[in-house]
């Protein structure tokens, strides 16, 4: 389905993750292509890992992606005395670059992040009619970092990040720095600085998670997906450094994708291997 026929980019951002984090990647990639149509540009930027590699274990993708390998010379001079020298929690590489499609709507989805309906803020930021907005996703539980004080009493999620066509986003990110000049070392580092960027510089549409829940087996996560998707948060990880259940953590991760990857197949209308699409 050609959702609305708009000038719309869709960029993910995918490094060294797990098996499970490029299986979200692919039934991310065919669910948007899905909802948007062949009208539609889209990018998968790739960092830390031979590209070859990264297509290789995606498999088949729609016709059309765009493969992007982006390094640290990608990431503006302002935002680069601000980045952990190990890139910890491969924290700040959706904004390498910050923008691909400035003259368009940019969506930027998490690899992670599966959407199979779009969500009515998402349609609203499309449509435009009665202004330009950004737009972020409704989060279970406030992670915001180091920049949890500049971003409002809501609790939200970069997983789902929509820029309009023209918007300065440097500008933007620049001026939170520049007020709060932190070193940033994790992830919720990162989507607390673009959190507060966005929040001040538009107003804002925001995807509730009761449409994309933010899906793990871990509380106050949401165990199912939600009505239009599912961020399947923490799937990325090959280990994590506790345990629940007298199990490891990762393994619960692991039988959670399972229980729900079929269902996802069907939900992007996946192809069958060798179907040619």
């Amino acid at each position: 389905m050609n959702l609305i026929p708009v000038d719309l980019g869709v960029r993910w951002t995918v490094g060294d993750v797990s098996p499970r984090g490029f299986e979200a990647l692919r039934l991310s990639v065919w669910g948007a292509w899905r909802m948007f149509g062949p009208g539609a540009s889209y990018t998968i930027c790739v960092n830390t890992v031979p590209m070859e590699r990264a297509r290789e274990t995606i498999g088949s993708l729609p016709d059309g992606v765009q493969w992007r390998v982006v390094t640290l010379e990608d990431f503006p001079d302002f935002l680069r005395p601000h980045l952990d020298a190990k890139m910890a929690e491969g924290v700040a590489w959706k904004l390498s670059p910050l923008r691909i499609h400035e003259d368009r709507y940019e969506l930027s989805l998490d690899n992670d992040c599966v959407l199979w309906t779009a969500p009515e803020a998402l349609r609203l930021w499309l449509d435009g009619a009665h202004g330009a907005y950004g737009l972020l996703a409704e989060d279970v539980a406030r992670c915001l970092g180091q920049f949890e004080t500049l971003c409002g009493p809501a609790p939200r999620n970069s997983g789902i990040r929509g820029l309009p066509p023209g918007f300065d986003y440097a500008a933007a990110l620049r001026a939170v720095i520049n007020e709060h000049p932190v070193v940033m070392t994790s992830e919720l580092d990162e989507q607390g600085l673009q959190t507060a960027a966005l929040q001040r510089a538009l107003p804002m549409l925001v995807v509730t998670t009761e449409e994309v829940s933010i899906c793990s087996p871990f509380p106050p996560h949401q165990p199912e997906p939600g009505r239009c998707g599912a961020h399947f948060v923490g799937q990325n990880a090959r280990t994590l450094p506790w345990s629940s259940d007298g199990r490891p953590a990762v393994a619960h991760l692991v039988d959670h994708w399972a229980r729900h990857r079929k269902t996802l197949e069907t939900r992007v209308w996946l192809p069958i291997p060798g179907s040619g699409g």
